[in-house]
């Protein structure tokens, strides 16, 4: 179902995931321009510098640039293509430097992980991304690495075998022997549907995620899990309010929140599992986090008085959002009686959180 005119009354914390190597300069994706890059990587090392002219040359100009990575997304048989300044010794299978990688979705099974580790510790599996990536200091050797990855996966080589094909391999290619492995992909890298795993919930009464997205109408299985994606959020901001130099009747109030909603999503998965009823995060539960989140980013670079009044008027607008929600549309939504009996608790809460809100937000 679309949740219509539910705005979020709490915040998810974002997180931020960097690949490669963090920098404070970098350029748009709209000032992107070989001028850019060349002037981005002029103090580069030589190697590093000469594999974005290398990749430039092949795959023209990169998607992003920084004064420590160069990226490409989606050329070639590649999800991503980066080169980073910094350079790694390696010494399989002669000494060089890593800081080539080249990445495509592939689903490796969980058994098989360290058995690529052990055939070149310069590869990364990220199985949740359905990512496979190699590194070294040439394409040719990144083909290499992911083509012997492939047979280790599907029981061709050994471990052993691959490490010893690999340098069989590199030593043909500087005779000229223009070896096949070296050349190109000898098998099609999977499609993001098939390469990713979500893997599973292990948390007791956790939520699902919905396989459809999206509901027609709403059942205890999506109620539940507004009721715990609510409090998730509620969690979050209170956390976020206690790293902050604030007074101590704002941290308490944050602490209390965090404690109490904590208490209150356990017990929301307990009911879950006693009336057999799996949270399901639908479309609009997903919703509702994002809007959290965004809506924490906006308190995260508060602080002192700044962020104690931003964060109580938050708590007052979102505490009424909530009963208006619980009222409008969880409680006529809810078919279990327990389920309903809960809602009324968690409601009353939530209008005990509200007054004390106003309270703080009075003398600010």
């Amino acid at each position: 179902m679309k949740f219509q005119s539910i705005k979020p009354a709490c915040f998810t914390l974002s997180w931020l995931l960097i690949s490669g190597i963090y920098s404070t300069t970098a350029f748009s994706k709209e000032d992107v321009s070989t001028q850019n890059v060349n002037k981005m990587t002029a103090d580069w090392p030589a190697r590093p510098k000469l594999a974005v002219q290398e990749m430039m040359a092949k795959y023209g100009e990169p998607l992003e640039v920084s004064s420590e990575t160069v990226v490409w997304h989606n050329q070639g048989p590649y999800k991503r293509i980066m080169v980073t300044k910094t350079e790694i010794p390696h010494d399989f299978p002669k000494p060089h430097m890593d800081f080539l990688e080249h990445t495509i979705h592939y689903n490796v099974p969980t058994e098989k992980v360290s058995d690529l580790v052990a055939f070149d510790a310069s590869m990364t599996v990220n199985r949740t991304a359905g990512e496979m990536s190699a590194r070294c200091d040439l394409e040719g050797h990144n083909i290499l690495t992911l083509n012997l990855a492939k047979d280790i996966i599907t029981g061709k080589k050994s471990v052993a075998q691959a490490r010893k094909d690999f340098g069989t391999n590199v030593v043909d290619d500087v005779l000229g022997k223009h070896p096949v492995y070296v050349e190109k992909l000898t098998f099609e890298p999977h499609t993001m549907a098939k390469a990713a795993f979500a893997d599973k919930p292990i948390i007791p009464g956790s939520p699902i995620r919905s396989e459809k997205g999206d509901v027609k109408a709403m059942g205890d299985a999506e109620v539940l899990a507004f009721v715990i994606a609510t409090d998730d959020n509620e969690v979050l901001a209170a956390a976020e309010a206690q790293k902050k130099d604030i007074s101590k009747e704002v941290k308490d109030y944050a602490k209390m929140l965090h404690m109490e909603h904590g208490k209150n999503q356990k017990t929301v998965m307990g009911l879950g599992q006693k009336i057999k009823s799996t949270p399901t995060d639908t479309k609009a539960v997903d919703e509702l986090r994002v809007k959290g989140a965004q809506d924490l980013s906006k308190l995260v670079p508060l602080d002192g008085k700044e962020f104690e009044k931003a964060y109580m008027d938050a708590m007052v607008k979102g505490h009424n959002e909530v009963i208006s929600m619980i009222d409008g549309q969880l409680i006529p939504a809810t078919k279990n009686g327990e389920l309903k009996k809960q809602l009324m608790e968690t409601r009353e809460h939530v209008s005990m959180h509200l007054e004390e809100a106003k309270k703080i937000q009075a003398n600010l």
